[in-house]
């Protein structure tokens, strides 16, 4: 049988609950780890996170563009981010997750990550010293070094999902 809370218990409860979300930092980034590079993506920006489905692959194409995954019904290009940045390739399978990126812009793509490392908050994180313009990689963004010393690189999305080798990957 359920137990019953007065108003004034449930009240002070949630009173309690928003005094302790206040007080913790917000983590407003996710961490993805692509081969042997890591990765920062505005929480706003990424989409949803799951384990990857089988993929059909598409004949005549960089091997980078994995195939097409059916997620609940709609087709999405994935695309391995390790691959497509020059590493190696990433196993659909284990930790690898799919990340859709293209939803909030209307587009129906995927990249295929090695694993998601977590949210982390801007606090976690300082510029790197070592701080230089990828011209080669327009969607990498600004670098950043954690606690720990381990470089990230900040995924710019837009930047990605506009670029000319990202949007092409026919062979042809």
């Amino acid at each position: 049988m359920s137990r019953r809370t007065s108003l004034r218990e449930f009240q002070e409860s949630l009173a309690r609950r928003l005094a302790e979300s206040a007080s913790t930092t917000r983590k407003d980034l996710l961490g993805l780890q692509a081969g042997g590079e890591n990765w920062l993506i505005a929480l706003n920006e990424a989409g949803e996170i799951l384990p990857p489905p089988p993929l059909s692959p598409v004949p005549l194409c960089h091997p980078w563009m994995r195939g097409l995954a059916n997620v609940r019904g709609t087709l999405y290009s994935v695309v391995d981010f390790s691959l497509f940045n020059g590493g190696d390739p990433i196993l659909p399978a284990g930790n690898a997750r799919l990340v859709l990126i293209g939803a909030r812009h209307n587009l129906n793509c995927a990249i295929l990550v090695s694993r998601a490392a977590g949210l982390r908050a801007q606090e976690d994180f300082e510029t790197d010293p070592e701080q230089g313009i990828d011209a080669e990689r327009p969607w990498s963004g600004e670098r950043v070094r954690d606690t720990q010393g381990r470089a990230w690189v900040r995924l710019r999305i837009p930047a990605l999902l506009a670029s000319p080798r990202f949007l092409e990957a026919s062979l042809a």
